[in-house]
């Protein structure tokens, strides 16, 4: 009886930190805790429900993207009356990237309330997106699209959209710097290899060449790393060319 009591009191300790933790970070109270429960825990703990389906954030965070992405479209629609497809998808995009939903992940420290078997620092840094989403699709499940609506609004687009400032910004080095030359008709090539340094993580170093003349290097941790910021350098390098494409 005592082990079973110990058992119950160390769970409801646990579920109460969890819930004060984050009403703290969300700003209310939520109902339905399981929903939040499950967007904060990672698939390496290999939890199950009764019918043998994985609980973890994976579900949420496509529906989180979903109601972001709805929220977002219908904010542009209005905001941008003169703005046709291209441009409001383009403008989307910037504000739903894998970067800018990783810092408001960051900005929240929603990491610290992960539920995981790996520890934080073995984690990338798209866990910080994929447990934002997840949130936003708990906080769809738990109150509601209007809720939620003005939660998207409170967290994100008040204090992170201005169109001017998104209007000037480069969501990928990489596919501005491609979309460019084939409009140019020019040739490009990133040359990627394993850098033998003294690091102790392995980094990888790219040549990018275009028209078979190396315009930028670069060195990173992963080769999508490197080639990103040698595009980002080649974009400074032409910048007056490119800048129209942004």
């Amino acid at each position: 009886m005592k082990n079973i009591r110990n058992i119950l009191n160390s769970r409801f300790k646990r579920n109460g930190n969890f819930f004060m933790e984050l009403s703290k970070t969300l700003g209310f109270k939520p109902k339905r805790i399981k929903f939040y429960k499950t967007a904060f825990t990672h698939r390496s703990m290999n939890l199950k429900d009764s019918k043998g389906n994985a609980i973890n954030y994976e579900r949420l965070e496509f529906l989180g993207d979903a109601m972001l992405s709805a929220v977002i479209a219908s904010h542009l629609y209005l905001e941008v009356p003169s703005g046709d497809e291209g441009y409001l998808t383009k403008m989307r995009s910037k504000i739903v990237s894998r970067e800018h939903l990783n810092e408001l992940g960051k900005d929240l420290n929603l990491i610290d309330l992960v539920e995981s078997k790996i520890p934080p620092g073995q984690f990338g840094d798209n866990i910080h997106g994929n447990i934002f989403e997840a949130l936003i699709g708990a906080i769809f499940l738990d109150k509601g699209y209007k809720f939620c609506e003005k939660f998207i609004y409170k967290r994100v687009i008040i204090p992170y959209v201005d169109i001017e400032t998104l209007e000037g910004k480069v969501i990928s080095y990489k596919s501005l710097l491609i979309e460019w030359c084939q409009k140019e008709k020019k040739t490009f090539g990133y040359n990627v290899y394993e850098d033998t340094g003294n690091d102790d993580v392995r980094h990888f170093s790219v040549k990018l060449s275009i028209d078979e003349k190396i315009v930028a290097k670069a060195r990173a941790t992963s080769k999508k790393k490197a080639e990103e910021k040698a595009s980002k350098r080649a974009f400074f390098a032409f910048q007056s060319k490119m800048s129209k494409m942004i």
